[in-house]
């Protein structure tokens, strides 16, 4: 597995906790202490920040989760990638995006730069 391929594993780890101590745990696995995170709907920094946005969209959504599709292309410190977020229940997809992330040298997440290409009621 290749240090992108990696950071991406653990982005979805962390949108996809079940728990807040879980979330906690993947959030600090998967970004730097000063990360960032920003998309159409919200701009957040740090790991409170980041797991509290995750939370939201846990609230937001019960009963879905945060699925890669496609294969995602990287060079240097950027990896991009596409997302569904899909219901556990029935399949069906109602959000889709992709996501920019620039990883810091421990090969953690430092920025997040989010796109959504579907989202409900837009």
């Amino acid at each position: 597995m290749t240090i992108h391929e990696d950071a991406v594993e653990r982005y979805f780890a962390a949108w996809n906790a079940a728990t807040p101590e879980d979330l906690a745990k993947a959030v600090a696995a998967a970004f730097t202490e000063d990360g960032t995170y920003t998309d159409p709907l919200c701009e957040v920094r740090g790991h409170d920040g980041i797991a509290a946005a995750i939370g939201g969209a846990h609230e937001q959504f019960p009963g879905f989760a945060f699925r890669p599709t496609g294969t995602p292309d990287a060079h240097h410190d950027l990896v991009r990638f596409t997302w569904d977020l899909i219901s556990t229940a029935d399949g069906s997809a109602p959000a889709a995006g992709f996501d920019v992330i620039t990883l810091a040298e421990d090969g953690r997440i430092s920025r997040v730069t989010g796109f959504l290409d579907r989202l409900p009621g837009a």
